[in-house]
């Protein structure tokens, strides 16, 4: 399937905290699709990629060589865009750094961090001009998005973005998240508990504002596979960053549980960050470096060869979105496991395609692994109807469609 192209043509720039990444994959599909669909998308990200473009594939060493990273820009080059932007527009500049010193409010580091946000604005700005390009995309309510409403005060832009979630929602002031809703024109929610924490932060008359715009894979990608034989150690996939929300650590100490109680398994886990060494701590602890391999940072290549090789998918986070990581396994009808947390619900239907636990509870997630490892028919079951639920309501091409008629509509109608 293609993306419809009988929409008007719209130009747009897209900001995002860090692009290409390895976490934000989605994001590159997205711009790829809607590209594909006569969108003409310019991307900025604020950091460098996360890899050298050895590490990269083809799509992602292109997107590399046209966005503008804003941290790379030298000190001349600042102090020339600078200049330019007070000279030429002088009361806009003003009325920016008014607004990024008014966000900063009186703590020393939090004003710091908006004049910050405020040079990086004046940057994407000037990049905007440039290239006559009158509306920003952000993706996610962070310091991103902070930078990009201060764009629209100092230039006089559209901003949007889309919220994910949940990072906002445990900071709303810190990350200013009732101010930018205030701001945007509109925002793509990625589904319905992430607009219900928008709703809870603003007025009723606001709530028009708030799109639903779900993320999706394609299962023409991700396809499904033969299960690996179940007469070998059973074998659990884990792939997200090494960090405290994605619970790891709960998920070691179920495996380690399965093992005491004399069960064949062994668990991958893919993915890298700050949490790394202690999980290799615990695993090297509690003499699991047999049964536990941990992979590091893998391409999408590597996460479909992964998810082929396992008999279950676990994800038992502590905080959400709806995670692009479950659908991809989803897609490729392997069993998961999740938590019963903000949207996960949306996704998975427990006991109909996967199986939902309690976050934090070690002892229901080892026996859900062992109700997957004991009862085949009941594995692949969840594993078609998974599949069954990407395709139907996160297929990456009609919610691509979907997002492409929100920014044709919404854009259209504020020229």
């Amino acid at each position: 399937m293609e993306l419809r192209k009988t929409r008007p043509a719209l130009r747009l720039a897209y900001l995002v905290s860090r692009y290409p990444a390895v976490s934000h994959t989605f994001v590159l599909r997205e711009v790829l699709r809607l590209r594909a669909g006569g969108f003409e998308i310019h991307t900025a990200s604020i950091n460098p990629p996360d890899r050298p473009e050895e590490q990269m594939s083809d799509d992602e060493r292109r997107e590399a060589h046209t966005t503008y990273f804003v941290k790379q820009t030298s000190a001349g080059s600042i102090l020339r865009e600078f200049l330019t932007c007070l000279i030429a527009s002088p009361l806009a500049w003003l009325r920016g750094l008014a607004h990024a010193v008014l966000l900063g409010g009186a703590d020393p580091r939090s004003l710091a961090l908006h004049l910050a946000y405020f040079v990086e604005a004046v940057l994407v700005g000037r990049w905007m001009q440039k290239r006559n390009l009158t509306h920003l995309h952000v993706h996610f309510a962070t310091p991103a998005a902070s930078v990009g409403m201060l764009v629209a005060r100092t230039f006089g832009v559209g901003f949007s973005m889309t919220v994910h979630g949940p990072d906002e929602f445990y900071d709303v002031a810190a990350h200013r998240l009732a101010q930018k809703i205030e701001a945007a024109s509109f925002i793509c929610c990625i589904g319905r508990y992430c607009r219900s924490q928008l709703m809870k932060l603003s007025a009723p008359g606001m709530w028009s504002k708030f799109e639903i715009a779900p993320l999706g894979v394609d299962p023409s990608e991700f396809t499904p596979r033969a299960e690996p034989p179940s007469g070998q150690s059973f074998q659990l996939l884990c792939v997200g960053r090494l960090v405290a929300a994605k619970g790891q650590r709960i998920l070691l100490e179920a495996v380690n549980q399965l093992i005491a109680a004399g069960r064949q398994v062994q668990l991958t886990l893919a993915g890298d960050g700050p949490d790394r060494a202690l999980l290799e701590r615990y695993v090297e602890a509690h003499g699991m470096g047999e049964r536990v391999q941990l992979r590091g940072a893998v391409t999408q290549a590597e996460v479909r060869a992964l998810c082929a090789a396992a008999h279950a998918f676990v994800l038992p986070s502590f905080a959400e979105g709806i995670p692009v990581a479950l659908m991809e396994a989803m897609a490729m009808e392997v069993a998961c496991i999740s938590t019963a947390i903000t949207g996960i619900p949306e996704l998975i239907e427990s006991g109909s395609d996967g199986l939902l636990v309690a976050p934090s509870d070690v002892d229901a997630l080892a026996r859900a692994i062992a109700v997957l490892m004991d009862d085949e028919m009941l594995r692949r079951a969840l594993a078609r109807q998974g599949r069954r639920k990407v395709a139907a309501a996160y297929n990456l091409t009609p919610n691509i469609d979907n997002l492409a008629g929100i920014f044709a509509r919404r854009l259209t109608n504020a020229a």
